[in-house]
């Protein structure tokens, strides 16, 4: 019964946490741990739930797809990595406790601890939309929780983007190529609006530049900030994307090609950290 359920909640969300399982089914952690570890045969991987092993179908994909990638980059260089507008979703919670390093301060050896009080996570969270190149950002939405998401809403934001090309991206909107899930309602409303992308596996967030470099950094500078309303979440990420040099996001785009070499080298199987 509660595998089944723990499994339902992980495949509409690859990013939940054991601790919002646990909450929402009412048992414990360790219980949830196991479950997901042991019976249903998960590990984490860039911050997603994905299979503990990768079939061997699966390793085939993406030893097929990532040498090609590879000849293309060694062929136009940058060029290519330029044209490549990445694209990814993420929840984002209005308060998420600060790391252990973050609340470490300075005191006298012969200072009293400082007290600690047991905060929680706020429940009230948005779905991130975001899509960068090599250049910055190119195009963010916000999705508030309890919204449907479905085909239609893909097809908005995919419009939305394209529109966003012939602004902010004039020079190169013809030459662009879409890195996204291949989540069979984000295939469907690319073909329709006549994106062009090039191929990205299935159950592959460690080759997805927002699930290895983008989110995890922007989260760490969300971590520990109080905000009480989605219009100040939205805030504090759009400042902080402001905030990132160019080069910033050039690297995470390289970070990619080192990560396809990495796959191919490992015969398919998952890169880690």
């Amino acid at each position: 019964m509660h595998q089944q359920k723990v499994d339902a909640m992980i495949v509409a969300n690859r990013r939940v946490k054991q601790k919002d399982i646990a909450n929402a089914l009412d048992i414990s952690k360790e219980r949830v741990h196991h479950i997901i570890t042991v019976h249903l045969g998960y590990r984490k991987v860039s911050a997603r739930w994905v299979p503990r092993q990768l079939t061997v179908e699966m390793k085939a994909q993406r030893k097929t797809i990532y040498p090609q990638l590879l000849e293309r980059f060694t062929h136009d260089c940058e060029r290519f990595l330029w044209s490549i507008i990445t694209g990814d979703e993420s929840w984002v919670h209005h308060y998420d406790l600060e790391s252990k390093m973050q609340s470490l301060q300075y005191r006298h050896k012969n200072s009293p601890a400082p007290k600690k009080f047991k905060v929680v996570a706020s429940a009230r969270k948005i779905l991130l939309t975001i899509f960068w190149d090599m250049e910055g950002i190119v195009h963010i939405e916000f999705l508030e929780q309890g919204t449907t998401i479905n085909s239609e809403r893909y097809v908005s934001t995919l419009r939305a983007l394209k529109d966003r090309l012939r602004w902010v991206r004039q020079d190169k909107v013809k030459d662009v190529v879409i890195q996204h899930d291949n989540a069979r309602q984000t295939q469907c409303a690319l073909q329709q609006l006549e994106l062009p992308t090039i191929p990205h596996p299935p159950y592959s967030p460690d080759l997805a530049p927002s699930d290895f470099f983008l989110f995890p950094l922007l989260k760490k500078h969300l971590k520990g900030n109080h905000n009480e309303t989605d219009p100040e979440v939205e805030a504090d990420v759009r400042s902080w994307c402001r905030s990132q040099t160019p080069e910033f996001f050039a690297d995470g785009m390289r970070k990619l090609v080192q990560r396809w070499r990495l796959c191919i080298e490992c015969d398919g199987d998952y890169v880690e950290k």
